[in-house]
């Protein structure tokens, strides 16, 4: 239950940092779009992979916190200033 917790409040962070991320415009925020497509779309494939080959709901919540806090961390890196 805590893994299921954690997610929520971390996928909620990362979603108020991609949303400024995507009102700052240009094509970094394409960029962030796409990625952000294409990240639910191979996660959904590893998680499905993974229900088939056994693994516990607990285990492809860990999957998805790993992913989570990696976009956190990039995510949330200053800006270059250009």
């Amino acid at each position: 239950m805590w893994n299921w917790m954690m997610l929520g409040l971390e996928s909620n962070r990362v979603m108020g940092l991609r949303i400024a991320k995507l009102m700052r415009g240009g094509k970094a925020a394409q960029r962030e779009a796409q990625r952000m497509v294409s990240e639910k779309v191979l996660a959904a494939a590893k998680a499905s992979t993974s229900l088939m080959a056994g693994a516990s709901g607990d285990k492809i919540v860990e999957q998805y916190r790993r992913k989570v806090a990696a976009n956190a961390k990039r995510l949330s890196r200053k800006r270059k200033s250009r």
